[in-house]
């Protein structure tokens, strides 16, 4: 047959069915009608010529099926049938039909928000030209008492080396992160981020601007040419996207900086910064510090083996290498990373986390829904067995509850979809600004692919064991008796429903250790006041307050401003707060025993004031007071683990530290962010505080690159409009400085606290929704068992039995299965939750209280999914269903 006339032959087969089955029923009568007729002509009598012609013509019906499989799009055809009968049949039971698709919606909901995450810190490229040519540099150091294997910051001296002496890469550094500076365009100011990077930084990342060029040798050197690069959006919003911006003069932290260059609309860099900066690294100052971040392009020709051995060979023989400085005899070396998995390792262990408490909710969701399909398998058996007897094959059936089962995966996938789109967007306003390094997290084709996998996927789970009861059917006996479930598929769901009920304890186990471990953190002794506090920051990094006497004017008149604002109580300045993240300093000692000896310690400046604002307790000594000046003898105040960690806990008062500082004072801990030994995301530690009048001008146009301070004001209660009566104290000070952003105490231990509060967020989330999963799955199986027996819950009650008797025997399927999942449950997570040792704080892995609330929850949980199906028993009249019988 011409192909032409194929396709009108398929395209009449499937849109015009009706008629060609009316001209099918036609032709077979006249058939038939032939052979009467001919019959009719050899001489018999009508009745033997019409029962002739039957039997040599065969069933009419048999006759159009053969005739229907011959045709082009039957298969087709059918597929549609079984479709539509399927849709008719969800159509039917929508009581089964939204609870299989709310569960699919959430599970899936759940996985496509995850992966989404996943897929753009993991999976994605990063958007630059050729991206697997980027990198960045590890460092790999061996001992006999632990191993490394990370992402280090580098100092001048490795970044010379590595510029100079490594051919076969492309080098740039830059600052860690972004730091706030104000920008003054025309008669307003503006808070922006600044990111300082060197030059060639723009030619690693294949970026090039639209308009200008990058940042070129000369201006990236030290006390080179002041240049700044703008970011598309800052060019829009606040120069009007005006081409004539470049070579103009703005006035960015107090000086002038030339714009040379405008970014790309939507370029994104790994500090994704308003406005960007010569870093002008040095081997002194900032650089004497490893305070700079190295990311790297492979030449052309060259490889990433050839790029290692020259970066071992020039940097293992630096002299004093920082690398050994705790353990002398250990083994480093060096080696690039793409730099994708630099930029998103210490994301990596909590997302993939994640996305494996998303798969156990997807196989809960699985588990569920096969013990809900396979008692809707079971009540169906009579169906089965009549369309079998019908001459319906097994593949037949077979394929029509796939199909069904199909249908309601790719509706709850469509569903899904949306709810995975509302989680990720209610999940990223979660997040901190900033918090993830990629610019976005969009729903693209790879996550779209991803989601359309699982529904299929869930739907072969879920739908296999249903279709494997269907092949078991027994015909006469499902004919004969009444749908009646087995001892086999009621332990088959109980055995599921354990399945379910063990992961759900593992996921309510680890997001307990999380939200006890960060009721730990939260509850941690302050060590001092944290109420009635307002906070507002603001960059000093400006090179009007590199001046010591313009720093020290500022802080006075802006204080005694605040001061003025009626209802507060107390003002001070520090250069940080408790629960933030603190600088640190290396400091000698000068007397005593300790004499010529050194350490760490977090270092802090602040004005006269600030103890007695934070109503911090003074253990020894004094406070700092006004007469602390630029001129009087340098002093310092030390907190109490100072003083037990370097004077043995004995009163530290009168001693003496930098040759000649002396300490004044000692007050309590109160707990930061180490910057100097992190082992929990708040912790007490040694630190020094220094008063704000004696900084030098070195130290004053280094911290405030790296730190905004706090001006800290203390009401006696609360106040209206606060922070605006802040802002114009500050403004009275200095027209041009705007505060960044205000926060209480409790904003800034939640800033701190972001990581552990997502974390208890998400597993939290996914946990109650593991927990509403097998809730259903126990009621499922209750209200079944109530439904499939009630004939002889009816005759037991006829013969005596109580009713709590036939509630306790009806609810004990659900409440056993339920007992053997917490036991496995407890028995996975034994261990399963010590890979979250590196994560919990001031609570063990295997902690009783935890342990104790998820049995308590999975045990009224049961119990209130065991009785309300059960009190349907009441309802059964003993009398009623004797007479049915």
């Amino acid at each position: 047959m011409p192909v032409l006339a194929k396709a009108r032959s398929l395209l009449r087969n499937l849109f015009l069915t009706q008629r060609v089955e009316q001209e099918l029923d036609l032709e077979v009568r006249s058939h038939l009608q032939l052979l009467i007729d001919e019959n009719l002509r050899a001489g018999m009598s009508p009745q033997q010529a019409q029962r002739a012609a039957r039997m040599e013509l065969g069933g009419a019906e048999q006759v159009k099926q053969q005739v229907r499989e011959q045709r082009l799009g039957d298969s087709l055809h059918s597929w549609i049938a079984d479709c539509r009968f399927g849709a008719r049949q969800l159509y039917k039971n929508p009581g089964f039909t939204l609870t299989v698709v709310l569960t699919l919606a959430l599970s899936v909901g759940a996985n496509t928000a995850i992966f989404s995450l996943v897929n753009a810190l993991l999976l994605k490229s990063l958007p630059y030209s050729h991206p697997e040519s980027m990198g960045t540099i590890y460092t790999r150091i061996n001992s006999s008492s632990a191993a490394s294997d990370e992402r280090h910051n580098i100092n001048g001296e490795q970044w010379e080396l590595l510029r100079d002496n490594v051919p076969a890469l492309i080098s740039a550094v830059s600052s860690v992160g972004t730091s706030g500076v104000n920008l003054k365009a025309g008669s307003s100011v503006q808070y922006v981020r600044n990111a300082r990077v060197s030059a060639r930084y723009f030619d690693v990342l294949a970026l090039q601007p639209i308009l200008g060029r990058s940042f070129s040798e000369e201006e990236d050197r030290p006390h080179g040419p002041k240049a700044a690069i703008l970011a598309y959006g800052l060019w829009r919003s606040v120069f009007g996207e005006d081409p004539a911006i470049l070579g103009r003069s703005i006035l960015l932290k107090g000086e002038p900086h030339t714009v040379i260059g405008v970014l790309p609309q939507g370029a994104t860099t790994p500090l994704n910064a308003d406005v960007y900066t010569p870093l002008q690294p040095s081997r002194s100052g900032e650089g004497g510090g490893t305070n700079f971040q190295a990311i790297t392009r492979l030449r052309e020709a060259a490889t990433w083996q050839e790029a290692d051995a020259q970066i071992n060979r020039t940097w293992l023989n630096r002299p004093g290498r920082y690398e050994l400085v705790r353990n002398p005899s250990a083994k480093v070396s060096y080696h690039s990373v793409p730099l994708q998995r630099g930029q998103t390792e210490s994301l990596r262990p909590q997302v993939l986390a994640l996305m494996l408490a998303a798969g156990l909710i997807l196989l809960i969701a699985c588990a569920n829904l096969a013990g809900l399909t396979l008692v809707r398998m079971l009540r169906r058996t009579s169906e089965v067995a009549t369309r079998l007897a019908l001459g319906a094959s097994n593949w037949q059936i077979q394929r029509q509850f796939w199909i069904e089962n199909l249908l309601l995966a790719l509706i709850g996938g469509a569903v899904g979809t949306g709810v995975g789109f509302l989680g990720l967007r209610s999940l990223l306003l979660l997040l901190p600004e900033r918090f993830l390094p990629v610019a976005s997290v969009p729903l693209d084709g790879r996550v779209m692919a991803f989601t359309l996998a699982v529904s299929v996927l869930t739907s072969v789970l879920f739908g296999m064991l249903p279709a494997l009861v269907a092949r078991k059917v027994d015909l006469r006996s499902s004919m004969a008796d009444r749908a009646v479930a087995s001892a086999g598929s009621l332990r088959l769901r109980q055995s599921l429903l354990a399945g379910e009920v063990a992961l759900t304890v593992v996921l309510l186990a680890g997001s307990g250790l999380l939200i006890r471990s960060l009721v730990h953190l939260e509850s941690l002794p302050p060590g001092f006041n944290p109420n009635r506090l307002m906070v507002a920051k603001a960059s000093l990094d400006d090179a009007h307050y590199h001046d010591p006497a313009a720093f020290r004017k500022l802080l006075d008149e802006s204080t005694a401003a605040m001061r003025q604002i009626p209802g507060v109580e107390n003002v001070a300045v520090g250069s940080q707060l408790p629960y933030e993240f603190t600088g640190n300093d290396w400091v000698t000692f000068s007397d005593g025993k300790e004499a010529g000896q050194a350490g760490g310690a977090d270092w802090v400046y602040v004005t006269a004031g600030y103890f007695e604002t934070l109503q911090m307790p003074l253990l020894s000594g004094r406070y700092f007071n006004e007469a602390d000046g630029p001129d009087s003898q340098p002093v310092a105040v030390v907190n109490q683990s100072f003083a037990r960690k370097f004077y043995g806990g004995s009163n530290p008062v009168g001693r003496h530290i930098y040759k000649d500082t002396l300490i004044v004072g000692e007050v309590a801990d109160v707990p930061l962010s180490s910057g100097l030994d992190p082992v929990a995301p708040i912790q007490t530690e040694e630190t020094l505080y220094v008063p704000a009048a004696q900084l030098e001008p070195h130290t004053l146009s280094i911290i405030h690159v790296w730190f905004q301070p706090d001006w800290i004001v203390r009401t006696g209660g609360p106040v209206e409009g606060l922070t605006s009566a802040m802002q114009r104290a500050l403004a009275k000070a200095d027209p041009n400085l705007p505060a960044s952003g205000f926060y209480s105490m409790k904003d800034l231990l939640a800033r701190t606290l972001a990581t552990q509060r997502i974390e208890v967020a998400l597993l939290g989330a996914m946990a109650a929704l593991a927990l509403l999963l097998s809730a259903v799955g126990i009621f499922a199986l209750v209200a079944n068992m109530v439904a499939q027996r009630t004939r002889e819950i009816g005759i037991r009650m006829a013969l005596g039995s109580t009713l709590g008797q036939v509630m306790l025997q009806i609810g004990r399927s659900g409440a056993s299965a339920s007992l053997v999942g917490v036991v496995l449950g407890l028995a996975l997570s034994a261990g399963a939750l010590r890979v979250m040792t590196s994560v919990i704080y001031g609570v063990g892995v295997y902690d009783l209280t935890t342990i104790f609330v998820v049995v308590l929850t999975i045990s009224t949980v049961t119990l209130l999914a065991t009785i309300i199906p059960a009190l349907r028993i009441a309802s059964i009249d003993p009398a009623r269903t004797l007479r049915e019988e």
